[in-house]
């Protein structure tokens, strides 16, 4: 027989030990182990080894595990305390609105003036005021507020995944 053939059966060992393999390659692999040796050799070491780990065990000091869990405690206070708060929020949407009522404010009373200066049609500068100024300084106004949830979502989804 093959090294290759070996190998292959050798990984559906591991596979069986570790309770991952179907029944039909199970069953195949029963019946090759049932004629060859190398297979079987190796399926006894395996076992040995697994055994002999099985009795391994340590002491772990108990101050370790506390130190191990502020060390991860640690970064996650720092993070939270670098994380805008309530009112901060509060202030940058209220400027989001401040500059869209502003950039509204300048078109009504001034885009006749600014477009008689820069020679340009009044609907031209109210597309430039409403593309560069307003729709932005909204988008800001409404992202802002949604902000602090999507930020605690996403704090939430790392949790579960550690």
């Amino acid at each position: 027989m093959n090294t290759d053939h070996h190998e292959s059966f050798q990984h559906m060992i591991d596979e069986s030990l570790a309770g991952s393999i179907s029944a039909e390659r199970e069953q195949s692999l029963r019946e090759h182990l049932d004629t060859c040796a190398p297979c079987q050799e190796y399926l006894s070491a395996s076992n040995r080894v697994i055994a002999g780990l099985g009795g391994f065990s340590f002491e772990v000091n108990p101050t370790l595990n506390a130190r191990v869990f502020a060390s991860l405690r640690l970064p996650a206070q720092q993070l939270q305390a670098a994380q805008p708060s309530r009112r901060r929020w509060v202030l940058i949407s209220v400027a989001a609105v401040v500059l869209t009522m502003g950039g509204s404010f300048v078109d009504l009373q001034f885009g006749g003036l600014i477009a008689s200066v820069f020679d340009m049609q009044r609907m031209q500068v109210r597309q430039g005021l409403l593309a560069f100024w307003i729709v932005p300084s909204l988008f800001i106004f409404l992202l802002f507020p949604l902000l602090p949830l999507l930020l605690k979502a996403g704090i939430n989804r790392e949790e579960r995944t550690l």
